[in-house]
């Protein structure tokens, strides 16, 4: 299985949480792993939030931005181009997707096409998962819904 990562996947893979023994399970079944290049900033920022809110201590926050930022050598990397802006823009229209959301939903579609294989799309955001399932992807977790 060849498996793309919203941020709100990716964040359970370090910081422990509803969800985070399925996301850790579905990385080490996968062939291949991947994000988008905004996932860095979505990440640095949920740890930023988290620390302000008190959900995390500052030096546990540092700890998983340094895990994260060794394990981000092992992801595939979507980067932004000017046509997956272009596409997200028309899922925000179709599918009434938040921007980033789009961009990642743009993001796994075109990495799909570029591998010429099918691609599962994890994220635990309902909206995103019900489009990425209208878009014809896989999705996981299996049975989200809105």
């Amino acid at each position: 299985m060849i498996i793309y990562l919203d941020t709100s996947a990716l964040v359970k893979s370090y910081i422990q949480e509803k969800g985070t023994s399925q996301v850790r399970q579905w990385v080490s079944n996968c062939s291949m792993s991947g994000t988008s290049l905004i996932s860095k900033a979505e990440l640095a920022s949920a740890l930023s939030i988290a620390v302000r809110l008190n959900r995390l201590a500052n030096a546990q926050a540092q700890a998983v931005w340094q895990e994260f930022r060794r394990d981000w050598m092992s992801l595939y990397k979507i980067e932004i181009s000017e046509g997956i802006v272009e596409r997200a823009a028309a899922i925000v229209w179709d599918h009434r997707l938040r921007g980033y959301d789009a961009i990642h939903l743009s993001a796994a579609i075109s990495w799909q096409e570029q591998l010429g294989a099918s691609l599962t799309l994890a994220t635990f955001d309902g909206e995103l998962w019900q489009a990425a399932r209208n878009a014809g992807l896989g999705v996981l977790p299996e049975g989200l819904e809105m």
